[in-house]
């Protein structure tokens, strides 16, 4: 297929016409406050576009991630789902499912299921539990493999972290792959400096430690070094899915908690993290803040 870039100016004008007209909503995602969550992209009804096209438009909304709803390719699932940040596809991410699918609902979307959507994605499919608000996914399998030490260290020299302050540590793989440390405290996590480490040097690195007891939630959370461009993602749900599974590899997931992440940027995040029998769901609030048309 022909570049856009590569087109003289007759075929560029020629592709603009035949641009279609598309239902595009930006919502966000894991705040219950709007607007103090993670911004998504959707374009509703993204059937025909090529992936170069969807691309394009992901840069060009320069959000963390921008999703397209396409009809299903798997007789199980109600739609199918591409994941873009502004540079590269994503086989899964956590705020995209959740805001895409309040969108699909929003624009008339009717689960095959009723109280449950079925999203087919580079993953697989993931179930969407929406018979309660606020809507919440199933955690994907999460592969928990061994850091190594020089992996870590260079993180915490990078960020100014003493080893005793670390209390425990692995690689986290659930689609993304993530380089998971916890430290002792809330505390500790917010006094990190996300400017301190960029892309591509230091990978998608989380971190999490535990609030005081009596606080509203459980734990902080920050993701740092995204490849998005961006110093600091605002609420991330494929990493609390991920973080969600290692706390219970570690006995540490019982009862349901609540996390806050994004405080040091000024977001209000809130991500519900609820053990049910052998599954894990991640919930959180989703506000439609834009509703109506893209040509594309």
């Amino acid at each position: 297929m022909q570049k856009l870039h590569e087109m003289p100016t007759m075929e560029l004008c020629r592709a603009a016409r035949l641009m279609q007209k598309r239902r595009f909503i930006q919502c966000d995602v894991f705040s219950p406050l709007p607007t103090r969550g993670n911004g998504l992209a959707v374009v509703v009804d993204g059937e025909g576009l090529a992936d170069e096209q969807m691309q394009t438009f992901a840069a060009w909304t320069n959000l963390a991630e921008t999703t397209f709803i396409l009809p299903p390719e798997s007789s199980e699932a109600d739609y199918k789902l591409k994941i873009f940040t502004t540079t590269r596809e994503m086989l899964f991410a956590g705020h995209p499912t959740l805001g895409s699918c309040a969108a699909w609902l929003h624009s008339g979307g009717k689960a095959k299921q009723q109280g449950l959507v079925k999203q087919e994605c580079g993953i697989g499919i993931v179930d969407i539990d929406i018979s309660n608000k606020p809507f919440a996914f199933v955690a994907p399998p999460t592969q928990i493999r061994t850091m190594q030490d020089e992996s870590l260290q260079a993180i915490l020299q990078a960020l100014d972290i003493s080893p005793g302050q670390v209390v425990r540590n692995a690689i986290l793989e659930n689609g993304p792959v993530w380089h998971a440390i916890q430290l002792e405290s809330a505390e500790q996590v917010l006094a990190l400096d996300a400017l301190r480490v960029k892309w591509p040097e230091f990978k998608a690195i989380g971190m999490i430690g535990a609030h005081d007891a009596g606080h509203e939630c459980d734990y902080e959370v920050r993701m740092l070094a995204p490849s998005s461009g961006m110093s600091e993602d605002p609420i991330t749900g494929s990493l609390n899915s991920a973080l969600a599974h290692w706390l219970q590899s570690n006995d540490l997931l019982e009862e349901p908690l609540k996390i806050a992440q994004g405080t040091k940027i000024n977001r209000h995040g809130r991500v519900a993290i609820r053990p049910q029998g052998s599954d894990i769901f991640i919930g959180g609030d989703t506000h439609i803040v834009i509703d109506g048309h893209v040509f594309l």
